[in-house]
């Protein structure tokens, strides 16, 4: 499983970030300061650091600087602030960063840019280790999180894969929109359940553009919630 470093001294952010990133499927440690994040990288394999620029003492310049030291950059780096000065983007890039988000991000960013970088840097799994679910026409790629409707590659949104990977990975399972909510969301979030089915209606969309059969998977039980019926 691909592990993230995730360094910020806020840790209220780094729940955040772990809370989204661990969703996505990959395994997270977490760093205060750049001392923890030396002793996290000398005692696990890391493939990805997420690295916030200001934090007391040691920057993030500086501990970035110290990774790619220790580990003879090979390990890519993602720059976290809330500073969006051209000047700070470029001296973050030239020093080794690999890419740089200005806080806040969505989740989706954050995701995207995550796979961008691991894909670029060649760290992401490989293609002969990816697994797919498949039901009919549509097949979800666990791995690099692409979905494919008769090989054709749909662009879902995190929401909309995270639902429909529930859906395929417990086929014929109902689910109440609370459920849904807990599951896909979290604890905190304050929405409501006509959150989920907004996301419901635009995931069936897409997949309807693609092909009718693959959006009457996603069924409505009335009085309860959805269910992925693959026994059509």
């Amino acid at each position: 499983m691909t592990t993230i470093l995730i360094v910020d001294d806020e840790y209220n952010m780094r729940q955040l970030i772990d809370l989204v990133i661990v969703k996505s499927g990959f395994q997270t440690i977490h760093a205060e300061n750049g001392a923890e994040a030396y002793q996290a990288i000398s005692q696990h394999s890391i493939d990805l650091v997420l690295l916030d620029v200001m934090m007391p003492g040691e920057d993030g310049f500086e501990v970035c600087k110290a990774i790619h030291a220790m580990t003879m950059d090979k390990v890519p780096i993602i720059f976290l602030t809330a500073r969006d000065a051209k000047d700070d983007k470029v001296k973050g890039l030239m020093i080794g960063g690999d890419d740089y988000i200005v806080k806040p991000f969505t989740a989706e960013e954050l995701v995207a840019r995550i796979y961008a970088v691991l894909r670029r840097t060649g760290t992401l799994i490989q293609e002969t280790e990816v697994q797919f679910l498949q039901h009919g026409v549509i097949k979800l790629d666990e791995i690099s999180r692409k979905v494919f409707i008769e090989d054709e590659l749909i662009v879902l949104t995190l929401k909309e894969f995270e639902l429909l990977y529930l859906f395929m990975k417990h086929p014929n399972n109902v689910y109440s929109r609370e459920q849904l909510l807990e599951q896909i969301w979290d604890l905190n979030y304050s929405g409501g359940t006509r959150t989920v089915d907004t996301h419901i209606k635009t995931l069936r969309i897409k997949l309807g553009k693609k092909s009718k059969e693959a959006s009457d998977y996603i069924q409505t039980v009335w009085g309860v919630g959805y269910r992925f019926e693959k026994d059509l």
